[in-house]
């Protein structure tokens, strides 16, 4: 008898939500024909057959919590079904699903302490003069346990500069019009960041790296995230091989991805295996913040709003476009100079944007 297992779910995501059932307990199905379908804070996963069988017997049913390699249900199938297998196959669905509601079993003790307490149903909002509760969601949940698991695991710190941004907004007021009209999208500030963190992952590579057990991983490569706050909440999707794109291609890829975002049609590709992530609080009006780390990640750039302030500048107060940038990063890895030496980088390049620029 062959064994259906939790499929991986994506980096970091240990468990989900089984919302269908796609076949019935005794009921045939071919290779290729999706199983089940399991919900996780960001994407629906299917899960497809290997080759043709039977469904024998269901294991866990629809609204029940599931994790990563547990077994769901028992096959008779001429094919031994993994949970690495399935993932190969496995597919993504973004079509917007109704919430679940999870059927809870109470004990006695339980049931007799309702009798003097009342329980609030979380599946429904419970509103009262002074408080409001409702449940929270699969995204929200799933960010609250990586953050704690990140400043639990990682040695954070974090250290700051601030960027002088009128060459930028100079050099943006002069090529954005012919940019727009040949690009079809606009020149933001994001592909700017973009271009310097490269060449400064590429001076700092510890930066761009991770410790795995009692090893460290240099990656030779950039995938950078891009934070985008979403309708379901705060998304880090990755735009691959950032080191090889051009300006437009950085910000048709930063539409793209917005835009999946936004009609939740992320796949689990889109959101794993970022080596460094940026995030602009800026949008939000953010003057300064410490990031936290994206694991397994070792470091993330934070963003801030432009504010026009006084600085010295040649023996006088000027007044400039200034930005605060943060850089937290894991100590256990990366030293004060390294991220220090990453932050002066990041600064002389953009205060002198001609020199990327192409």
């Amino acid at each position: 008898m062959a064994k259906l297992l939790v499929p991986e779910l994506g980096e970091s995501i240990l468990e989900g939500t089984l919302t269908n059932w796609l076949v019935k307990e005794n009921e045939s199905f071919k290779a290729g024909d999706n199983l089940a379908e399991i919900e996780t804070d960001k994407i629906t996963i299917e899960i497809p057959a290997q080759s043709n069988g039977t469904l024998k017997k269901i294991l866990i049913e629809n609204g029940q919590s599931v994790k990563v390699g547990e077994v769901i249900a028992e096959l008779e199938s001429s094919y031994d079904i993994t949970s690495k297998k399935i993932m190969e196959g496995a597919k993504t669905k973004s079509e917007d699903k109704e919430p679940i509601k999870i059927e809870k079993k109470e004990s006695s003790a339980t049931k007799e302490k309702k009798t003097t307490e009342e329980i609030p149903n979380f599946d429904k909002e419970v509103s009262n003069k002074k408080e409001k509760i409702v449940q929270m969601s699969k995204l929200r949940q799933t960010v609250a346990k990586r953050l704690k698991s990140a400043q639990s695991s990682a040695a954070i710190l974090s250290t700051f500069n601030e960027i002088d941004m009128s060459e930028i907004i100079k050099l943006r007021k002069s090529e954005q019009k012919k940019f727009q009209k040949k690009n079809k999208v606009k020149l933001g500030f994001m592909s700017f960041f973009i271009k310097a963190c490269v060449q400064a992952l590429k001076e700092i590579p510890e930066i761009n790296s991770e410790i795995y057990e009692d090893k460290i991983i240099y990656k030779n490569y950039f995938d950078l995230g891009i934070a985008i706050g979403s309708e379901k909440g705060l998304v880090v999707p990755i735009i691959r091989d950032v080191e090889n794109l051009s300006f437009a291609q950085i910000e048709q890829s930063i539409f793209e991805l917005a835009n999946k975002a936004n009609t939740n049609k992320l796949t689990m590709s889109d959101l794993t295996g970022g080596t460094f992530s940026i995030t602009n609080g800026g949008v939000y009006g953010s003057m300064m913040s410490t990031p936290i780390i994206n694991p397994p990640q070792s470091a993330i750039l934070g963003m801030h709003s432009i504010i026009e302030r006084p600085i010295a500048f040649k023996n006088k107060v000027v007044i400039r476009p200034m930005m605060y940038v943060a850089l937290s990063y894991d100590h256990r890895l990366i030293d004060g100079k390294q991220a220090v030496t990453f932050l002066v980088k990041i600064k002389e390049i953009l205060e002198n944007p001609k020199s990327i620029y192409n």
